[in-house]
């Protein structure tokens, strides 16, 4: 991912109201983050805990979204994120919502899926943990491509206007 500034990075947030993107708290190690080696950023906002943000590389552009975290917690004893497709204990995925642009975020219209509680799917498909009884180890790589992948798919579907 290419380096980004605080400008950059607030622009980039596609379906952020002025307010969102005044209110936006940059990740605690922003001014040190290795950029080379991320695949895409993504952070709990540090104030408001509900809130959370990631910017993927869309057609070479930047493109972020605001997510909005459940309140509720899983009751399961585990739960698999959809971006990462990492088995954890059911309290550590949660329900993130993100709210579509254009005419269909105008009317209420939302996108949501299951994601790691504290969005660090780029670092989990990364470590190399143990198997989970149904789990087949898949390559790093491999993982690492489809975590990126899913991830510019759910925000492209939240950018693109219905």
């Amino acid at each position: 991912m290419r380096p980004l500034t605080e400008d950059e990075l607030r622009k980039a947030l596609v379906n952020a109201t002025r307010d969102e993107r005044e209110r936006l708290e940059l990740p605690h190690d922003f001014p040190i983050l290795e950029w080379d080696h991320l695949d895409f950023l993504a952070w709990r906002d540090p104030t408001t805990r509900s809130r959370g943000y990631v910017i993927a590389e869309l057609a070479g552009e930047p493109t972020g979204i605001v997510l909005r975290a459940s309140s509720g917690s899983s009751q399961g004893s585990s739960a698999m994120c959809n971006i990462c497709h990492t088995l954890q204990p059911g309290n550590q995925v949660a329900m993130f919502t993100a709210r579509r642009t254009g005419d269909a975020g105008d009317r209420g219209d939302s996108v949501g899926t299951y994601v790691c509680a504290d969005l660090t799917c780029h670092d989990n498909v990364r470590i190399a943990g143990p198997l989970a009884p149904s789990e087949v180890r898949a390559s790093v790589d491999r993982r690492i491509d489809g975590t990126r992948h899913r991830l510019e798919s759910f925000v492209e579907r939240v950018a693109t206007a219905a």
